[in-house]
């Protein structure tokens, strides 16, 4: 698939005006990375000389997606159409190269494997320029590809100067092309701004060399949608739905049940192994990694998580950059913030929220707690209601418990604080001093019973109920000539 002698040049200078946004196009996202990413991942494959990308509108942040991938960048200002930004790169362009592949910035769809066929095409046929095209059902707004009596392009007809007899044709420009190097340079030279927005376009030049009768050919791509831009946030909704149907295609291939797939949300790096689970609705984002033999709830959503082998997510819950151990079980509506680690076969159950915490082995939350900046030894029991209290107002602090540990629902543990191993605590607690291992820690008020005391009080309302109707009865005005009288 090498394409040692070729520099591939990439589009990313214009704003996207369709998109309504302040936001450069190719920085969009779709399928979990941007629109300019997914571009650079298809070209990469091919090993070409060089990976060019002319950056303008927002140049930085897309510069800085483009070196990521080793790509340079070069500046287009101002922004004067496609032929220009080609003039523009001409001076970054290596002599040793033979061909230019030219890609749009914004084609999510396109593979590595369409773009080695344009130019095994380009060179089979010793063409000047070959044109990636495509066959849409609506071709509305493409330029229309007129091919002569063998085959090769004689025009590219845009949508608005299109005839009745051409408009009917379904074949459409990509925008994609495939230029022999000395050929291209000769052509852009020819460019005049002789349009409405006054630019310089690279369908000129294609006009232009064939009007020089050299060859111009077409390839069509076995997939029309491989070739669709995101011009639009409906384009974009509809390049986000098929990448997502792409990874779970393959995530399925590999051996993972997913139900209804066009329901869940599935990140590109994401790794799932064989015989795991996932329910409807669930979002898999960033780099988590689930294991075998697992279980992700219904409308759950994870985010740069380790799930472990036979881990059983309940639905609803909201993950974030933790560890979830072996055989270990979360939620349903659980909460998992940065920093957790959940150990094998421990528990967290229904509303329960912990950050930066290790459940070690076996221990359980089963309900309704929060547990921040602890430590929980293993077996332990969290009853319901248990907070840790690790935050003063200024800093945070740390609460350690230890082994087979009992702690009573609704304890409030102020931290810092360190409870022994076998230690319990009784309900209704509030922990400010460490617990000694084995001992028992009430730290409440003593309950008084006052026997009669129920009765007393009822009868007391009782009886001051009619004095408190009387006193609710609406009291007369006073008549002016009274005030006048409480004046004197």
């Amino acid at each position: 698939m090498a394409v040692l002698d070729t520099s591939i040049v990439i589009l990313a200078a214009g704003k996207g005006t369709r998109m309504r946004s302040s936001l450069a196009k190719v920085l969009h996202r779709a399928g979990g990375r941007p629109l300019l990413e997914h571009v650079l991942r298809a070209c990469q494959p091919l090993k070409p000389a060089q990976i060019l990308v002319v950056v303008g509108h927002q140049a930085e942040d897309v510069g800085a997606i483009a070196t990521q991938f080793g790509a340079q960048t070069i500046l287009q200002q101002p922004q004067r159409g496609t032929g220009h930004a080609m003039q523009v790169a001409r001076r970054a362009i290596r002599k040793s190269a033979k061909l230019a592949l030219i890609v749009p910035g914004d084609a999510p769809l396109l593979r590595a494997e369409t773009l080695a066929a344009l130019v095994a095409t380009h060179r089979r046929g010793e063409a000047a320029a070959t044109i990636l095209t495509a066959e849409l059902g609506n071709p509305s707004g493409y330029g229309r590809i007129v091919r002569d009596s063998q085959g090769r392009v004689q025009a590219i007809v845009e949508d608005t100067s299109a005839s009745p007899e051409q408009l009917s044709i379904h074949e459409v420009n990509s925008s994609i092309y495939c230029f022999t190097l000395e050929k291209l340079w000769s052509s852009l030279g020819a460019l005049r701004p002789d349009n409405l927005h006054r630019e310089l376009y690279l369908t000129d030049s294609i006009a232009t060399l064939r009007e020089r009768n050299e060859r111009v050919l077409a390839q069509l791509a076995e997939d029309p949608g491989e070739v669709v831009g995101c011009n639009t946030r409906a384009h974009l909704a509809d390049a986000d739905r098929v990448l997502r149907a792409r990874k779970a295609a393959e995530l399925m291939e590999s051996g993972v049940t997913i139900y209804l797939p066009e329901t869940v949300v599935i990140d590109p790096q994401v790794s799932i192994g064989p015989d795991s689970v996932i329910e409807p609705g669930v979002e898999l984002l960033g780099n988590t990694r689930v294991g075998s033999r697992s279980t992700i709830g219904c409308g759950s959503v994870l985010i740069d998580m380790r799930v472990d082998d036979g881990a059983k997510i309940f639905p609803q819950c909201h993950l974030v950059r933790s560890r979830v151990g072996r055989d270990s079980e979360i939620g349903p509506f659980a909460r998992l913030r940065s920093g957790t680690d959940i150990r094998a076969g421990a528990h967290v159950g229904t509303f329960v929220e912990m950050k930066k915490t290790i459940l070690h082995e076996g221990a359980k939350a089963p309900h309704l707690a929060y547990l921040g900046d602890a430590t929980i030894g293993a077996a332990t029991n969290v009853g319901a209601g248990t907070i840790t209290c690790n935050y003063d107002g200024f800093s945070k602090y740390e609460t350690k418990i230890g082994k087979r540990v009992f702690i009573g629902s609704d304890t409030a543990l102020v931290a810092p604080v360190r409870v022994g191993d076998g230690a319990y605590i009784a309900a209704g607690s509030v922990v400010t001093d460490n617990v000694p291992a084995d001992a028992l820690a009430v730290a409440r008020g003593r309950q008084v019973n006052k026997p009669g005391w129920a009765r007393a009080r009822r009868r007391e309302l009782a009886a001051a109920g009619g004095n408190q109707v009387k006193s609710r009865s609406p009291r007369r005005k006073p008549t002016r000539s009274s005030k006048s009288k409480s004046r004197r």
